[in-house]
């Protein structure tokens, strides 16, 4: 039996993992693998939604983690120590973390001097490697732009000696944002240049995030190649850690009209659901979300509508949108491609409700897998 997603049957508001979009881009992921040789690793940074595993586990066991709390999420969900990066690392954390890890990258030769006689004395110590800023970045907003002038992450050329220091076995970069693979192919061009002596040193590389390699129209064969071709020049292991390209287009979020409103000649449908509690992203980035129905350019004969988060947030809004038809209270408005970054952003600003979650499978219909309440909202209050 084949179920079919019903949106006007569906809990509002509530995030919708789609099982059957998101075994799509696992196979492409898999396909850019073993193709390349690269090893490609879940980022729980965009997604951590630890109900939806069982689904990626078998093919992708291993998770990039940024935090002591992906961290254990990674060992206690995923089954496997995490691939670690933090800006910074606190003592009390830091034992942990590294016991959590089987690579732990440092953001600073400071900070690993810091806490090297900690990783002597783990009975198996992880991986270590440095981060290091090539200075190169096609990211155009600043928020999102590792490599942004006076940037606090990452160690420059000039900040390293001709040798890496001992117990550094690997060089870790981040400074893509849902880019293309030609992207990359500069991007690497940087680091050759500025810290090739240091790679024949290395026992592996992390390119990061940011390669969308699930997108249409993204080059797979330039990503396969260009990878294909630094493994072989290097001799080195090389890692990517994606999280966008795993989720793209996997999912949405479920909302409905509450009520409608008017000032300047501005119709707002106003919903439940804030873009700053629940889709921080479009005021962060922003960007404007695709909704199921609706277009974000005039159309003939299209009644235009504002969409306006619940929150009191006088930003709480985004806009605008032309549906065939005019709104009513009770519609719901469903938001594409909401899963990666979104769901892990969220808040409880205001205490407004938060979505529940849920995924759907075309053999099995739809499964809730978390619904949230005042409790949930009072434990994060203390």
């Amino acid at each position: 039996m084949t179920h079919t997603l019903n949106f006007e049957a569906v809990e509002s508001p509530c995030y919708i993992l789609d099982s059957e979009r998101l075994d799509r881009n696992l196979r492409l992921i898999d396909h850019v693998r073993n193709a390349s040789g690269a090893e490609i690793i879940l980022a729980f940074k965009a997604f951590a939604m630890w109900s939806a595993f069982d689904l990626i586990r078998d093919r992708f066991p291993v998770s990039t983690a940024s935090s002591l709390n992906e961290a254990l999420l990674a060992v206690r969900e995923l089954g496997s120590r995490a691939h670690t990066y933090a800006p910074v690392y606190t003592a009390a954390e830091f034992d942990q973390i590294a016991r959590c890890s089987s690579h732990l990258t440092f953001n600073s030769l400071s900070h690993f001097n810091r806490h090297r006689a900690a990783l002597r004395s783990l009975p198996e110590p992880p991986s270590v490697g440095l981060r290091i800023n090539p200075e190169h970045s096609v990211v155009g907003t600043e928020l999102y732009n590792p490599c942004a002038v006076g940037s606090r992450l990452g160690i420059t050329a000039d900040q390293l000696p001709d040798r890496l220091p001992d117990g550094v076995e690997g060089l870790h970069f981040h400074a893509l944002c849902e880019s293309g693979a030609e992207d990359l192919v500069g991007l690497i061009e940087a680091v050759e240049q500025r810290f090739g002596h240091l790679l024949p040193q290395c026992k592996w590389v992390n390119m990061g995030g940011g390669h969308l390699m699930t997108r249409e129209g993204y080059d797979t064969d330039l990503l396969i190649e260009t990878l294909r071709r630094f493994r072989e020049k290097w001799g080195v292991r090389v890692i990517l850690e994606p999280g966008s390209a795993f989720l793209w287009g996997a999912g949405v979020l479920v909302s409905s009209v509450e009520d409608i409103v008017e000032n300047g000649g501005v119709r707002t449908a106003m919903l439940n659901v804030s873009f700053a509690a629940h889709m921080p992203d479009c005021l962060e980035m922003p960007y404007q979300p695709r909704i199921v129905g609706a277009s974000t350019e005039a159309t003939e004969g299209g009644v235009k509508y504002r969409m306006g988060g619940n929150s009191c947030l006088s930003g709480d809004y985004v806009g605008d949108w032309w549906f065939d038809r005019e709104l009513h209270i009770g519609d719901r408005i469903v938001f594409d491609d909401m899963m990666h970054y979104t769901t892990v952003k969220t808040t409880m600003f205001n205490g407004v409700h938060h979505p529940s979650m849920a995924i759907f499978d075309p053999r099995t219909g739809l499964r809730v897998v978390r619904r949230f309440g005042y409790e949930d909202y009072r434990g994060r209050m203390g």
